[in-house]
């Protein structure tokens, strides 16, 4: 039984491996998003409330109707089925300790750290405590731990020194695709962005994904008519990003809704450059996915992100751009204008980024079932 409130790719790869093996296998989620791959027609969907996107109110309480939703399937339907967690909703794995079905998580986001982003008050402190007791036990009694990166590994062992966790990196919906030229790009030709150098952020607008920043960067290059900065989201600051950009009346700025699930790849395409943007107080508990989408689309990359993150990791062992601190604007004006005046060193970034692309490809979805194996034999 796979527990995951938003299935993506990710998990539609991991359970597709584990319907090689396993002839009872089933999915207990609030929506499916189909890329590039469906899940496999053996697979038994049972669906609850979606995961909401909304503020922190209406995504707090879609996790905890959704929790008490799976709760209920699992003591009913599914009493019977091994347990496999994602965290979304983070609290349902909280469920594994008062059933005696095995389990296992995979921490895509590690809780109760995450919670920190969000600027909690003091009072919320005791459920941070509490949360993190709970990992203790949760994590000490796991048949597996699956994670990203070595540094959440790291911060998953300070629970539970002892535990099995075995790091597998997320892969790209679109490994197996070409990348789109921006002569047969639909959004560059739907927008009139042709001849335009495009800085790209792509993904969630909340409160600790720093877009503002970028805004702070189109400002300050307002005079460079050839640089276009392309805004795609959604989120809870949305309109504030929207406002920003008609008080500063910041012409360089295009602000678009979030795409179709088939328009994604030719929009992460129509980028010369991605943003990528990461809470620097908690730089160790999670590894967006879009970086490999990114670099699947031979996109060179700038990171607003701590040095010592997992994001800076991957951008500096595959050489596929640059980390800059989200205070240091000058510095990521001074990398977009390296970019657009030599063109030489682009190319060998979005090189570096295609080639790096291959080592995250959908056979990562097997090393799942592999340790899983391994760890029952």
């Amino acid at each position: 039984m796979f527990i995951n409130q938003a299935t993506g790719y990710l998990t539609i790869d991991i359970i597709n491996a584990f319907s090689t093996v396993f002839d009872k296998v089933a999915l207990i989620t609030g929506s499916i998003r189909i890329q590039d791959t469906r899940l496999n027609s053996k697979v038994k969907v049972t669906k609850i409330i979606k995961y909401n996107r909304g503020g922190d109110i209406r995504k707090g309480c879609s996790w905890l109707f959704g929790t008490l939703q799976i709760w209920f399937l699992l003591m009913t339907r599914y009493k019977d089925f091994e347990r496999f967690y994602f965290t979304i909703p983070p609290t349902a794995y909280l469920l594994a300790l008062h059933q005696k079905t095995p389990y296992s998580v995979a921490v895509f986001d590690l809780y109760p750290e995450a919670l920190l982003a969000k600027r909690f008050s003091k009072l919320s402190m005791g459920i941070f405590k509490w949360w993190a007791d709970q990992n203790r036990r949760i994590f000490g009694r796991a048949r597996m731990l699956f994670t990203l990166s070595d540094d959440m590994h790291k911060q998953i062992k300070k629970y539970s020194p002892d535990s099995d966790i075995r790091v597998i990196p997320n892969w790209s919906a679109f490994s197996r695709l070409k990348r789109i030229e921006k002569h047969q790009n639909t959004l560059i030709q739907k927008n009139g962005l042709q001849g335009k150098f495009v800085v790209q952020y792509s993904g969630n607008i909340g409160a600790s994904h720093n877009v503002e920043v970028l805004i702070d960067v189109a400002e300050r290059l307002i005079q460079k008519k050839d640089i276009l900065f392309l805004i795609i989201g959604r989120g809870e600051r949305s309109e504030v990003i929207g406002e920003l950009i008609g008080r500063k009346n910041l012409t360089n700025c295009l602000l678009l809704p979030f795409r179709k699930d088939e328009e994604l790849y030719d929009s992460l395409c129509a980028a010369d450059l991605a943003v990528i943007t990461l809470d620097d107080r908690l730089p160790d508990i999670s590894v967006p996915s879009k970086i490999y989408n990114i670099m699947a689309a031979g996109t060179p990359i700038m990171a607003i992100a701590s040095p010592v993150s997992g994001v800076a990791g991957i951008i500096s062992r595959h050489k596929i751009g640059k980390v800059i601190d989200r205070r240091d604007i000058n510095g990521m004006c001074q990398f977009i204008e390296k970019l657009i005046n030599n063109p030489v060193q682009w190319k060998l970034l979005s090189d570096n980024s295609l080639r790096a692309s291959q080592d995250y490809s959908s056979t990562n979805a097997f090393y799942y079932l592999n340790y899983y194996n391994e760890k029952g034999s």
